[in-house]
């Protein structure tokens, strides 16, 4: 009979799980060795617990499956709560297996215990924590149908260190039909009609469409019903920013101008994104609680539709079926749209072209994003880290699928360089680029170490202005001149990167942005600390808000 952890591992296998990110603990020492020797899944061993919780929530952005981290008891669970944060936050499906104390020691206050229902039921979708060895079967296979169900999140299962070791009467759990649920033909119909006679429609994507299919199901739906299209907050990469039909992100804080020309539109069709605080502009578009356009809701959760403005047209639904369902239109339409759709390009044409300044403090990491833009290989994977050095990439850089791009929604500093590694863990065939800033990277840089180990190809481009500069915008505005910790010692970043088997460059002026397009196309690991001008994004206004990240705490 097999264990239980050798039971885990069969089923995560048979769920096409092929790759899980962990650092060792002795309270999983079972589960460790039901790995040992396995070609089907890869072990990945990180340096902390909060980059194995990003690289896992990296992986299941880039494949579709739930991401899975493993972690010990206490401390290695609460250094991975930043990455079950996030994957509530960011709409991806996460297993994080714990390490418990046995099963006797239970509510005991054994060492380093932690009841992890209390710790992440405010977060997670669901916890479980298996006493009895014969209910794995049932809370894998739940927590499985759970991460990726409507609305996908985090799953947190705790498992005792002797329930692991336990053996077991029972057969791997094998994948079953995920719920899904399509729009009724009333309600597509009615759509159909909306979406002919709109004068000034616009579609609002979201992170449904981040799946196989969506992005080409998405700009099919776009070009054939001819309706301009804004991507949510950090999803740039769902649709050809080049494109015609595209009319920019709603990110921390859009421009008046462009705000004025959305709610000119009058049908808002929201496919597959939640309209959060960021993708509502502070709640203030469409306006609290009567939308001054008609809304049109789609997402396969129905528990976020409708929670806080009203919905005209409500459909529970994965955003492709209703495509799908839509087709085509049945004729052409009478009206012409061309003027909307210019007014909503030109305005996001301005708001990406890129800026210059006048600065002697360093390199205005704008100019910096702007020349990797423009030779950016087609396939290229993007990540980035939380900061202030991010906002030029939603706003400037010019992604078209297949181009991907991996930020944290929830703004989680760390992010940046554990999820590259991922990404070339996946695709090694493919380009893949980090921004970080100075202070990311002494988060979570450490895990740099698993290039060398693995063999891959990744280029970091480090922002370093020795600031928490997102936290420094927000303090200039409401404190003027009264700067308190966010400044910051670094250490000689080039002598960090070569320690991790990296070539190490250094830009300290802008004559030099040169060197970039001449590593881009270059295989191996390369490393670029860009000297970052901090007075390029201390001015006080609308664009120094647009470059903070107020999520970044």
């Amino acid at each position: 009979m097999p264990t239980a952890a050798e039971l885990i591992v069969a089923s995560l296998v048979a769920h096409g799980i092929d790759r899980l990110f962990c650092v060792p603990g002795e309270s999983y020492l079972a589960l460790l060795d039901a790995l040992h020797g396995r070609p089907d899944i890869d072990t990945v061993v990180c340096r902390h617990e909060a980059g194995a919780g990003f690289m896992a929530l990296a992986d299941a952005r880039l494949t579709g499956r739930p991401g899975v981290a493993c972690v010990s008891r206490g401390p290695g669970a609460s250094n991975a709560a930043i990455a079950v944060h996030t994957a509530q936050q960011d709409a991806v499906p996460l297993i994080l297996l714990i390490g418990q104390v046995a099963a006797a020691d239970l509510r005991r206050d054994s060492f380093q215990e932690i009841d992890y229902a209390c710790m992440f039921g405010g977060i997670a979708k669901w916890v479980a924590e298996v006493a009895d060895p014969s209910r794995i079967p049932e809370t894998i296979l739940r927590g499985l149908q759970v991460a990726m169900t409507g609305l996908p999140g985090p799953v947190v299962i705790a498992l005792p260190e002797d329930v692991l070791a336990a053996r077991i009467d029972a057969e791997p759990v094998h994948p079953q039909a995920l719920v899904r649920a399509a729009p009724h033909p009333e309600d597509v119909a009615t759509l159909r009609a909306w979406l002919a006679a709109a004068e000034r429609p616009l579609v609002l994507a979201g992170s449904s469409l981040d799946r196989r299919g969506g992005r080409e199901a998405l700009l099919s739906f776009a070009e054939s019903w001819e309706v301009p299209t804004v991507v949510s907050f950090r999803r740039q990469d769902l649709f050809s920013n080049a494109h015609r039909l595209y009319a920019g992100d709603m990110g921390l804080s859009n421009p008046a101008s462009q705000m004025a020309i959305l709610r000119d539109a009058d049908l808002l069709l929201v496919l597959g994104a939640r309209l959060s605080d960021i993708t509502t502009q502070g709640w203030t578009f469409p306006q609290l609680v009567r939308p001054e356009m008609r809304l049109a809701h789609v997402h396969p959760d129905s528990a976020v539709i409708g929670t806080h403005f009203a919905t005209d047209l409500a459909i529970a639904s994965d955003p492709r079926t209703l495509i799908e369902m839509l087709g085509p239109p049945a004729s052409a339409r009478s009206g012409d749209r061309a003027a909307w759709i210019d007014r909503l390009k030109a305005e996001q044409r301005r708001i990406a072209a890129p800026r210059r300044f006048e600065v002697v403090d360093g390199v205005p990491f704008e100019s910096v994003v702007e020349i990797v833009g423009r030779h950016l290989p087609e396939d290229a994977i993007v990540t980035v880290d939380a900061g202030t050095f991010g906002a030029p990439v939603y706003r400037i850089m010019p992604f078209r699928p297949p181009q991907r791009l991996l930020a944290p929604i929830s703004g989680a500093m760390g992010f940046g360089v554990p999820a590259a590694i991922a990404a070339a863990l996946r695709h090694p065939e493919r380009p893949v680029i980090c921004f970080v800033g100075d202070g990311g990277f002494l988060m979570t840089g450490n895990e740099l170490a698993l290039c060398g180990e693995r063999k891959l190809s990744l280029k970091v481009i480090l922002s370093e202005n020795r600031s928490y500069a997102s936290i420094r915008v927000q303090q200039e505005k409401h404190y003027p001149g009264r700067v308190v910790g966010t400044d910051f010692a670094v250490p000689d970043f080039d002598l960090v990167a070569s320690a991790f088997g990296f070539e190490a460059r250094r830009i300290r002026a802008q004559d030099e942005l040169g060197l970039l397009t001449e590593i881009l196309p270059r295989p191996g690991l390369h490393f670029v600390t860009v000297e970052t001008s901090l007075k390029a994004v201390l001015p006080q206004g609308p664009d120094a808000l647009r470059e903070g990240d107020r999520r970044q705490e």
